[in-house]
């Protein structure tokens, strides 16, 4: 072979080399927008948003950086893309269970997170089954899962785009794209309780229940969330009898009996609570006492707190109990009289510091429940 021929041989394999070099690289390096991920419980629903941050550095963005409408990116097999709502690859939405969207069904999933930005301060958010492609340049309409249509808001200035969750509370969330000098929220709501009694079922099949504590959360929950009553009656029973994990104790019979009251079951619910309160710890049955009060039972309260005092005699916090057992009667001598003796036996500064505010307003007339 000649060395000219040699010569190219080996150029060409260089070549070859550095175009397979730079096609396999993976280099992890920083990035101008830099990747970020907020994610919010809801019940016990999971929902992440993952998303990278440009900056608005001195740039005009809406109709501009980001354009008005749906738009030709010119790349990619999309005629019209929206915004991805960030930068760098696609905007990620999560969520562990059916959720809905300004109260439309958005299943359980992973989607690609798009934006419609108008001029006049609507936009649309879009939810897209194609999660894995680079921004919005292969968007598909046929893909979509859902849109919705939301009111944009004027807030103050945020240099690195954000999303966050505001507005969160026990079952909803809204969650928010801020940028610039506008906020873009969308509401998500959770149907906490059906999702949470589904788990309880599968769960209560496997490891956790084998556990008596199981069956007792479980009745629990659905007698304190809206649940089924009998399903409930029928976990709280499988606690206290019947099953090789099972004990009567206070507090499943307690959780019977309140079922048992739900029902309109009253008479059976006192005698379960009669059969319990032998079983109770002091602070259980001032506990019990407490709840009678709050349910406008005074008269059965004041018979508890009396039936702990004496089974319990001189322990805390059985005067404190009769204290607010008379104080809901509205007999201030009494009251303040069981006052000064929990004051003597109160374990500790705090609880000292608690009673004394009481005392300060029995002697006032005052009520301390």
């Amino acid at each position: 072979m000649k060395k000219s021929d040699t010569k190219i041989s080996i150029l060409l394999l260089l070549a070859v080399l550095c175009f397979s070099t730079e096609a396999l690289a993976q280099l992890d390096l920083p990035r101008g927008s830099q990747k970020a991920k907020v994610s919010q419980r809801i019940g016990i629903t999971d929902i992440t948003i993952v998303y990278s941050r440009p900056s608005v550095n001195d740039r005009e963005i809406w109709g501009q950086l980001v354009p008005y409408g749906m738009n030709n990116l010119g790349f990619g097999t999309a005629a019209e893309s929206p915004w991805r709502a960030g930068a760098n690859e696609n905007t990620i939405f999560k969520a562990s269970d059916a959720i809905k969207i300004e109260g439309k069904d958005l299943p359980a999933g992973k989607y690609g997170l798009h934006m419609v930005v108008n001029e006049d301060d609507t936009a649309t958010i879009i939810f897209s089954k194609n999660h894995g492609a680079w921004g919005s340049y292969f968007y598909d309409p046929a893909e979509d899962v859902l849109r919705v249509d939301v009111t944009a808001k004027e807030i103050s200035h945020v240099e690195q785009l954000k999303f966050e969750f505001n507005e969160v509370d026990a079952t909803s969330g809204v969650a928010s794209l801020n940028w610039e000098k506008k906020q873009i929220p969308f509401k998500i709501e959770v149907g906490v309780t059906d999702i949470v009694l589904a788990d309880i079922r599968q769960k209560l099949q496997d490891t956790p229940g084998f556990s008596r504590q199981s069956w007792e959360q479980a009745a629990n929950f659905a007698l304190n969330n809206g649940g089924d009553l009998d399903e409930a009656m029928g976990w709280v029973d499988a606690a206290i009898d019947g099953q090789f994990f099972s004990q009567k104790t206070f507090n499943n019979l307690s959780i019977k009996a309140q079922i048992l009251a739900k029902q309109g079951k009253t008479a059976e619910a006192e005698a379960i609570m009669q059969e319990a309160l032998p079983m109770g710890t002091v602070f259980q049955v001032h506990g019990y006492g407490r709840q009678l009060i709050a349910q406008g039972q005074t008269d059965k309260a004041l018979e508890i707190f009396q039936w702990n005092a004496k089974n319990h005699k001189d322990t805390w916090p059985v005067h404190y109990g009769l204290a607010r057992g008379y104080s809901a009667k509205g007999d201030h001598k009494s009251t303040l009289k069981h006052l000064k003796i929990a004051l003597q036996n109160a374990p500790a500064q705090v609880n000292r510091d608690r009673v004394q505010a009481n005392i300060d307003k029995a002697e006032k007339g005052e009520g301390i429940n």
